[in-house]
């Protein structure tokens, strides 16, 4: 298929969202503003966004410079693409997907600070409660 100068595939923007996804999943479990990681970059926090959300591509360079700042491989960025086609994609992806949302990692991060094992217990008992399931035998512990 021959494309354009300056035009992309649909599958081209699929992987630079991806990547945009795990950096900004990255930058916020370590509780960092885009205008932190953006400064440490040598970039404004707008630029920051655009890559995040996939509008922009990373280039190479500044994907190791995130990968280094972040503490992460570079492989990181694109680990999970490569699945299925968005039309086959199942309930599997969509909880992958709320893994994304900033509540999620900023309480994932919240509860990774409580130091009280038995309160961290308890509220993990309270979650699974609330979804209507019981918790498992790893997630009491």
């Amino acid at each position: 298929m021959r494309r354009r100068r300056g035009h992309r595939t649909e599958g081209q923007f699929d992987v630079d969202r991806h990547v945009g996804a795990r950096l900004r999943t990255r930058r916020t479990m370590l509780g960092m503003s885009q205008s932190q990681l953006g400064k440490t970059a040598g970039i404004t926090f707008q630029q920051l966004q655009k890559y995040e959300n996939g509008t922009n591509r990373v280039s190479a360079s500044k994907l190791y410079q995130f990968a280094t700042v972040l503490r992460v491989p570079v492989s990181f960025f694109f680990e999970g693409v490569g699945g299925k086609p968005r039309g086959e994609r199942g309930p599997a992806y969509q909880d992958l997907k709320s893994l994304h949302k900033r509540e999620t990692l900023e309480f994932v991060r919240a509860l990774a600070r409580i130091s009280n094992l038995a309160a961290r217990k308890s509220l993990a008992d309270l979650i699974f409660a609330l979804e209507g399931r019981r918790p498992p035998p790893h997630a009491s512990r």
